[in-house]
């Protein structure tokens, strides 16, 4: 019996104890190296929804592995392991097929789950981004003779500008090096204008992609989608939303929403893991605080929901 964070939406994390049972022959049994305190979990504290039964609370975990399942033999008890099953909060547990991923070392660059989410925005939606591909070149004109390699490509809009707009970013360069990417918001400037995507404070014109990262409705009642343009719609509206949605449908609208629930999912991890390893994912300044388990587990908590002194992201680390 180890112990587990949890919450009942009650305003606070407490602890209690928690048996990981019976572990299946596809299963690995880790124990918790570092847990990301993600913005959910807060939302959950404050009642905003759930609670989710405690066996399901902590879900950005990075982990050793402590044993394995009779049928697991491609990772070994010792070797590190991003996680995006739960509980992440507790202190062992278990962790399903397909939702672990083998990484390099203990280090918080590796809490895959919140990077793997940013990649998933646009891996979720290919099918997607490359039938728009197909359909935009046979509805352009052929090419002229003075340009016969050029073809339009569709054009993106990213809505917010914090750590996971940055991974949408990059996930675009890397899978669609063509498509042209403009990004919305106010954080980050110096970052995204080294990047080669000043912010922009509004729509420029009007988009095939947009990659909605914000609370506000503007993609909804704003002029801003082509014909048959795709939103991915990777954030909530905790206040709802005013449209009448009609240029939704007059304009043959796809709409998907990215989640970690997605078959998609796995291979997104494995994507996160991967291009950080070559050098064409970099992640600058995300887990910038660290709270022991032991001593500093309610601060972790405490100051992720009030995020003063330029708060970006925290994580627990346990001993």
């Amino acid at each position: 019996m180890v112990k587990i964070l949890y919450t009942l939406g009650n305003g606070v994390f407490e602890e209690a104890k928690f048996t990981p049972g019976t572990l299946d022959e596809h299963d690995i049994h880790v124990r918790a190296v570092m847990t990301g305190v993600c913005r959910s979990d807060i939302a959950m504290m404050n009642g905003d929804f759930g609670p989710l039964p405690i066996y399901m609370q902590g879900h950005e975990g990075l982990a050793q592995v402590m044993a394995v399942g009779s049928g697991v033999s491609e990772v070994s008890p010792g070797e590190y392991v991003a996680t995006r099953g739960e509980p992440a909060y507790a202190d062992e547990y278990h962790v399903k097929p397909n939702q672990w991923v083998i990484v390099p070392e203990a280090d918080p660059k590796w809490i895959l789950e919140p990077v793997a989410c940013g990649v998933n925005c646009v891996l979720q939606a290919r099918h997607a981004i490359d039938t728009m591909y197909a359909q935009i070149r046979n509805n352009t004109p052929l090419p002229s003779p003075e340009e016969p390699w050029k073809v339009r490509s569709p054009r993106a809009v990213i809505i917010g500008s914090g750590f996971l707009a940055k991974i949408v970013l990059q996930t675009f360069r890397i899978l669609y090096p063509d498509i042209s990417v403009d990004v919305i918001g106010s954080s980050n400037e110096e970052w995204f204008g080294d990047n080669g995507a000043p912010l922009l404070i509004d729509f420029d014109g009007t988009y095939d992609i947009v990659v909605d990262l914000k609370e506000d409705d503007r993609v909804f009642n704003t002029d801003c989608i082509n014909e048959g343009a795709l939103i991915i719609m990777a954030t909530e509206k905790p206040d709802g939303i005013d449209t009448t949605l009609g240029h939704l449908l007059w304009k043959a609208v796809t709409m998907i929403f990215p989640s970690p629930r997605a078959p998609t999912f796995y291979q997104a991890m494995l994507y996160a893991r991967d291009w950080q390893i070559d050098g064409k994912l970099v992640l600058d300044n995300f887990w910038d605080r660290s709270y022991n388990r032991t001593t500093e587990w309610q601060q972790a908590f405490e100051d992720a929901n009030n995020r003063v002194g330029n708060y970006g992201r925290g994580y627990i680390q346990w001993d």
